[in-house]
């Protein structure tokens, strides 16, 4: 069923003026009433369907993750999981972190890219960034939830895996029916993602939605 967020978010500076700020301030023609009553606003809506890939971009700095976390607030706490929110077991290997047969235990593993033989015999505590990254995308996928929530996509990974991952994603969402919303300032996975929405939130002026076949 199609489903509808309107996010705004407000950010008002509450900084102290100290000498160094007045002198910025100075620097820049603001004085004290324009610098308090201009605050960031982030703003946009968002129409997704189950089975959606929303991929939210843009350059560092523009509000790309804000609006992750506004968008992870609207959602039913029970529909969700956010990849920064699942831990990294010390006393279990990767494959035995992971429901289900031998087998479906390999084949989720696949899908987030980790295949490596140490790599799943491993620790995820103790597995290098990119590899915790997959891990936790493993556990998402694992989850049974229908949205999944994951800043900074695939920009610890290599290109080549970033574009297999970002791939199975993709499929994944199609065959499950589960939304992934998702952020990054890499675009050179968007051939493999194909997302059905993409998000571009710029440094000023208004965010722009563009949908796929909507």
């Amino acid at each position: 069923m199609e489903r509808t967020f309107r996010i705004e978010k407000k950010f008002s500076w509450q900084g102290e003026i100290t000498d160094k700020v007045a002198g910025v301030m100075r620097m820049f023609g603001l004085d004290v009433a324009r610098l308090r009553d201009s605050p960031a606003v982030h703003r946009c809506r968002i129409t997704l369907c189950p089975g959606d890939v929303c991929y939210i971009t843009g350059p560092s700095g523009a509000g790309k993750s804000v609006l992750l976390r506004e968008l992870y607030k609207a959602m039913g706490r029970s529909e969700k999981i956010d990849l920064n929110n699942i831990r990294l077991p010390a006393d279990r290997s990767v494959v035995d972190c992971i429901k289900g047969s031998f087998f479906e235990s390999l084949e989720i593993l696949s899908k987030a890219g980790l295949n490596d033989v140490f790599c799943v015999l491993n620790q995820p505590s103790r597995l290098s960034d990119g590899q915790k990254y997959r891990f936790r995308l493993a556990k998402a996928l694992d989850s049974g939830r229908k949205v999944i929530f994951a800043d900074e996509f695939c920009s610890s990974l290599d290109r080549v895996t970033a574009a297999v991952v970002a791939y199975n994603v993709r499929k994944f969402a199609k065959q499950h029916k589960v939304i992934f919303i998702l952020a990054g300032c890499d675009n050179d996975i968007l051939p493999d993602l194909m997302p059905d929405v993409i998000v571009v939130k710029h440094l000023v002026g208004k965010t722009e939605v563009v949908y796929r076949d909507r």
